[in-house]
């Protein structure tokens, strides 16, 4: 199967291993080690194979141009500002999120691993990309873990029963692990109708979004992606905080108040920073992350108690009837699991316009022609 495969609707079928090399290579040639060029592009491809295009490869160029700007920062090392045999308070210190995401999740893990439960505070980190990947990350360790976010100098979602932007997208994820082989069960999700970068995808012509995802200045609620962005000089990428509509908040005031705990938490109490504030300057854009972790042995389980009750309790709420003939009631992290057996066969599926973006990136990192059809094996 060639590499890369367009279609006759204008979409582009990606096979991930030249996807990832194509990436890795664009950030190592826009300053990044090769090991953290690597890093970002394994964790960005791997949340296309998921599903979660919004925190996937569209976003290269967005981080491309954030390291050029100084937004984010090329291989940090985090430091611990205070560290007990409990809790860790880490500064990301604008570093890419994929490598001092894990690093602060790794402190977390040593911690929870020796002691039977830890919290990690991490602030001003780059941003996260998909948090499922810390939570499989922790499952690995047999870990339970939960995991909240907020983006300090986002202000793209409405407050329930508001017009203007007060909140970022502030995901939640939580994670169990399971034995024998067994995928962690894991539950990752926005507190917005969706993430922003589902919106971006909708922009680029991929999956329209929901009819009830956006509100415009005028108060409308439309599935239209543009209010979010405004318009798009040429030769620009999409920037959401451009625009005058905003994300809404899911299921109304519950999603609007589970994203106001997120900037509690993530936010004010890690000291990362909430996403705004009256009459101060757009805070710099970063992600914070409150995390907890938890050893199932630290609550008296032993062997396979606490895996056998999880295993119980899916069969029991899988064993529900579906409300559609031949559908199957799915907990957390399955569909996961199902689109990424597809999109291994298939290829990422990415809208014509966000794979020239991609592609363009390259090019701006310095690749040349000759360099991008060797690395993806023909034409992109």
């Amino acid at each position: 199967m060639a590499s890369v495969r367009h279609d006759d609707n204008g979409s582009v079928y990606v096979q991930v291993e030249p996807l990832n090399a194509l990436v890795s290579e664009t950030f190592t040639r826009s300053g990044c080690s090769r090991a953290e060029g690597e890093r970002i592009a394994t964790r960005l491809s791997g949340a296309n194979l998921r599903g979660h295009d919004s925190h996937g490869v569209i976003r290269v160029p967005r981080y491309a141009n954030w390291l050029n700007d100084g937004i984010q920062v090329a291989d940090v090392t985090v430091d611990v500002k205070l560290d007990n045999d409990m809790l860790a308070v880490i500064d990301g210190k604008y570093g890419f999120g994929q490598t001092v995401g894990e690093q602060a999740v790794d402190i977390g893990i040593a911690k929870a691993s020796k002691n039977g439960m830890a919290i990690t505070a991490l602030q001003n980190a780059g941003h996260l990309g998909r948090i499922g990947d810390w939570a499989e990350r922790a499952a690995a360790a047999g870990l339970v873990s939960i995991h909240m976010v907020n983006v300090r100098g986002s202000l793209i979602v409405a407050p329930f029963g508001g017009i203007d932007r007060r909140m970022s997208t502030s995901p939640f994820c939580a994670g169990i692990p399971m034995s024998n082989g067994e995928d962690p069960i894991i539950l990752d999700m926005a507190t917005s109708v969706v993430a922003e970068g589902k919106a971006l995808v909708a922009l680029k012509g991929g999956k329209p979004l929901p009819d009830d995802a956006i509100v415009t200045d005028e108060g409308v609620v439309t599935g239209d992606p543009q209010p979010l962005y405004g318009t798009v000089p040429q030769g620009q990428f999409p920037d959401p905080n451009n625009g005058p509509g905003a994300l809404r908040a899911f299921g109304n005031h519950k999603g609007s108040g589970l994203n106001f705990l997120m900037e509690m938490m993530a936010g004010a109490l890690t000291g990362s920073g909430c996403a705004g504030a009256l009459n101060e300057p757009k805070r710099r854009f970063c992600n914070g992350m409150f995390s907890i972790y938890l050893s199932p042995e630290a609550f008296g389980h032993s062997d396979d108690s606490f895996v056998s009750e999880v295993r119980s309790y899916v069969a029991f709420l899988k064993s529900s009837r579906p409300t559609e003939p031949g559908g199957e009631v799915l907990i957390p992290g399955e569909k996961e699991k199902q689109v990424m057996a597809e999109r291994l066969a298939s290829g990422l599926p990415l809208a014509g316009e966000a794979w020239s973006d991609i592609v363009d990136t390259a090019r701006n990192a310095g690749m040349n022609e000759s360099e991008i059809e060797t690395i993806l094996g023909g034409k992109p």
